[in-house]
């Protein structure tokens, strides 16, 4: 199995860019395909972004298409979430998970997951 730790959130204003890591121990990273998830405030964990396991393919929700950019290092068992233009409306807890299978959309395709990192974003 493999253990997953979030960091990199904090308060930003509207406009402005946070970059989210991952870091991974346990098995070896690179067997896993990841995904960035979040949550706000009474609202269902909705996905963010997904990558495969080579990084070479990723599938983006659409509300943030063209801001925000999913990434992996592989030799550093990390992942990123770069996030540019954030929006108020997006305050929420950010998880990345990780699965033996696949990067999708869907909660249920991820073994494991981490404790998240809270975003702010200030008007």
């Amino acid at each position: 199995q493999v253990q997953l730790v979030e960091s990199g959130g904090g308060l930003v204003q509207a406009g402005g860019s946070l970059r989210l890591s991952c870091s991974a121990s346990g098995r070896t990273f690179s067997t896993y395909a990841m995904g960035w998830f979040r949550q706000a405030p009474g609202k269902e964990r909705e996905f963010v972004p997904g990558l495969s396991m080579s990084g070479r393919l990723t599938n983006y929700a659409d509300p943030v298409k063209g801001r925000f950019t999913i990434s992996r290092d592989n030799a550093k068992n990390t992942m990123y979430l770069q996030m540019n233009s954030l929006k108020p409306e997006y305050p929420a807890v950010y998880y990345c998970a990780a699965s033996q299978n696949s990067s999708g959309n869907c909660q249920s395709e991820y073994e494991y997951w981490g404790q998240g990192t809270q975003v702010t974003v200030s008007s």
